[in-house]
């Protein structure tokens, strides 16, 4: 069983709690719930650069704590300071020490989409992440099957919703309708052995339509990864470790701004 499993075995015992105690008759009245979501699609696609989608991220599986001094809302303003495109907040409580509290906390303040970044397996978490502001949510294709990641992108969607659909490997590509499914992030994590390879990203984006939006995942942090990245042609990557741990957040970002610019 690799991680992966084991924070699904979780995250169902997670959700059936979640179920016991709210509904979407619950969530929709929220404040968020029926306003209109900041625009993810158009955040991730802007001429003449890479968009950054910057994460929020206390904790990981792979690296243990990140960020011992983690003040979520002064990471968010510094992020929004830096004008980031987007905003990515792990929610995940007991394998990433996220809370869904945080993406709630700075909804209320936000200039830029908000992604919530967790383990989503049923629709009532769907339902969450728009109640608790969300612009965004992340799927990921190796723990959904085909009809489920159509049924949430359709619930999400109802909702005014954008999907980020996470996907590791090539195998994934089966179960995706690239017509419904048009923002793709390609993690290039193993999730056997937590190694990365950024020839991921581009191995499958050969695979993809040229109208995919392609967010490059994961291991990004120099120069050198902007530029093969630049090279492969994708149209976004999601940082967050190389931020987090960086003793100057705010000059760490505007220096990959730079390297994210494209070449005329």
């Amino acid at each position: 069983m690799n991680i992966l499993d084991r924070i699904i075995v979780v995250k169902k015992e997670e959700v059936k709690k979640l179920k016991k105690n709210f509904s979407v008759d619950v969530y929709s009245q929220s404040e968020f719930y029926n306003e209109p979501c900041l625009p993810f699609s158009e955040a991730l696609s802007k001429e003449g650069k890479i968009s950054i989608i910057a994460e929020i991220k206390k904790a990981s599986p792979s690296k243990g704590i990140i960020s011992p001094n983690f003040d979520y809302e002064d990471i968010a303003n510094i992020y929004m300071d830096a004008d980031v495109d987007a905003i990515s907040i792990l929610t995940d409580e007991m394998f990433f020490q996220g809370s869904i509290e945080y993406l709630n906390s700075i909804a209320f303040v936000k200039t830029v989409p908000l992604l919530r970044k967790d383990f989503i397996i049923d629709e009532i978490q769907i339902h969450q992440a728009k109640a608790y502001g969300a612009d965004a949510i992340l799927l990921i294709s190796e723990v959904l099957d085909a009809a489920q990641i159509r049924d949430f992108t359709q619930i999400a969607k109802e909702l005014d919703l954008s999907v980020l659909l996470e996907l590791h490997s090539p195998q994934m590509l089966d179960k995706i309708d690239q017509s419904i499914n048009t923002i793709l992030g390609v993690n290039n994590r193993n999730l056997e052995d937590f190694s990365v390879d950024l020839g991921t990203t581009e191995t499958i984006k050969k695979h993809l339509n040229k109208d995919v939006i392609v967010v490059s995942e994961s291991g990004i942090g120099s120069q050198d990864d902007i530029q093969k990245l630049q090279q492969t042609g994708v149209e976004a990557i999601l940082v967050g470790e190389t931020f987090i741990k960086s003793n100057d957040m705010y000059a760490t970002i505007k220096q990959m701004q730079k390297w994210c610019v494209r070449e005329s």
